[in-house]
């Protein structure tokens, strides 16, 4: 994944860009940076890898480094941003969101030729260099993105800086996740996370609809392009990678886990569920709305039997190699023995993808003595690897758990009744159910369905993208 920040203000805007940058941390853990435009010397930039530290300890000089009423920075998963484009639309920093697929058919039959790219490892290009050079096809920014958003297969979120301390941001086409702006006294800002704006002060201005662009300035914006009518924003915002405190399209991001938790608890009751439980709890930190939803409901007492040690330890997926993250995540969870020793523990996760972590956890749980661990995902079975944002993505959707079991039980064949296995009420369902439950040390294992899920959002299903779990576009 990934998110930005950008201001254009009637002061200093790099303090507000800092800050803003790093209240989207929990969105990538490759790359960030930086840039800014002032009148004495320019343009200003500065990126660096956040792979075994924080944003900002990162960026702590950059008060020193760089200034300018107008600023953007972003925090990256994947290629290194924001760059430096100079180009026919003028000098500008430009940084993205999402995904190019098509890069390679995009060179091929999109730009004229004779356009060169910097390689990088194994000779792939930066998408965010290549977005830019289909914006330069154009004779303007608005044209230039709209273009860019019509080739790309994939999804591309746009932040440019301007000379003349002038921002442009585009949403995707489908809106498959949020552009908002804030407004202060001072000016105006551009963001994913909406609290990351409160925060710093500002209220909400506008959110950009779907393929909508906007120009940003110190005394307000001007939409450049229309909004769409049709919209796939990504269900998973809410599930896993929003920020509890955001809201998207209306919805706050906490709220909607509560009701997604009550909804599992629903389904286990009308499903005869009987299990003694001694405590609900989540897998921290996105699964424990969810339990705390399903332990209102339920009136199983909520409890915490592991803490996160996170002041030191690095988030668990940093590693590179499995080893690596496995023994990190084991690190840092540490057990309180009263709430484990002996109890029968109903466990929510916010998504089961790969399962690898998730044994390790309730192997560990086991190990300090718990009588049995149920387990439940706060989402459907993830049949498809995302090709729309750098989320559940896999080199071969045999890694998802849910259909490399689908693979074990039936072979291809059925590879053409993932509906049914996704549907807890079938017995294709019930066989996948049964057999990751037993391939991960489950006592029992439940998905909440995609009608769950739909509910507890709160908004139309055809606004919503589902693709990871139906396979819907």
């Amino acid at each position: 994944m990934g998110g930005f920040f950008g201001a254009a203000l009637r002061h200093d805007a790099i303090m507000d860009v800092f800050f803003g940058v790093d209240y989207h941390s929990h969105l990538g853990n490759r790359r960030a940076g930086m840039a800014a435009i002032n009148k004495e010397v320019g343009f200003q930039r500065s990126i660096h890898s956040i792979e075994n530290s924080p944003f900002r300890t990162k960026f702590e000089n950059i008060f020193d480094e760089m200034s300018g009423e107008c600023a953007i920075g972003c925090i990256s998963d994947s290629d290194p941003q924001p760059l430096l484009m100079r180009s026919r639309l003028g000098t500008y920093a430009i940084c993205m969101v999402g995904i190019i697929n098509n890069a390679d058919q995009i060179i091929r039959e999109c730009l004229p030729d004779g356009v060169h790219f910097n390689a990088m490892t194994g000779g792939l290009v930066n998408s965010t260099e290549l977005l830019s050079a289909l914006i330069n096809c154009k004779s303007s920014f608005a044209e230039g993105i709209a273009y860019a958003q019509s080739v790309i297969e994939g999804t591309v979120n746009v932040l440019i800086l301007c000379e003349g301390g002038v921002l442009i941001c585009a949403r995707d086409k489908m809106g498959r996740i949020p552009v908002l702006l804030g407004k202060c006294e001072d000016g105006y800002c551009v963001s994913f996370e909406s609290f990351a704006y409160e925060k710093l002060g500002y209220t909400k201005a506008y959110e950009l609809g779907p393929g909508e662009i906007v120009s940003v300035r110190q005394d307000g914006f001007t939409i450049e392009k229309e909004r769409g009518e049709e919209m796939r924003i990504c269900s998973f915002l809410w599930s896993y990678y929003g920020y509890p405190t955001s809201c998207y399209e209306g919805v706050n991001v906490e709220t909607m886990r509560y009701r997604n938790g009550e909804i599992m608890a629903e389904n286990d009751e009308k499903g005869g569920f009987a299990s003694p439980l001694d405590y609900v709890a989540g897998i921290p930190d996105s699964g424990t709305p969810h339990a705390i939803g399903y332990a209102n409901r339920s009136r199983v007492p909520f409890a915490r039997p592991f803490i996160k040690y996170t002041p030191t330890w690095p988030r668990s997926f940093i590693g590179a190699k499995t080893a690596d993250r496995k023994r990190v995540a084991k690190m840092k969870m540490v057990p309180v023995h009263e709430l484990i020793a002996g109890k029968n523990l109903l466990f929510v996760d916010d998504s089961i993808v790969r399962g690898t972590q998730l044994k390790e956890t309730v192997d560990f749980l086991y190990d300090n003595g718990a009588a049995s661990v149920h387990m439940r995902s706060a989402c459907p079975p993830i049949m498809h690897s995302c090709k729309f944002l750098n989320f559940t993505r896999s080199t071969s959707e045999m890694d998802l758990i849910a259909r490399r079991t689908v693979m074990e039980l039936e072979g291809e064949a059925g590879f053409d009744h993932l509906d049914e296995y996704s549907d807890g009420a079938t017995e294709r369902g019930k066989r996948l159910r049964l057999a990751i439950a037993q391939k991960l040390h489950f006592a029992t294992l439940d998905f909440q369905s995609l009608e769950g899920v739909i509910r507890a959002i709160g908004i139309e299903p055809c606004k919503l993208c589902t693709y990871c779990w139906n396979g819907k576009e």
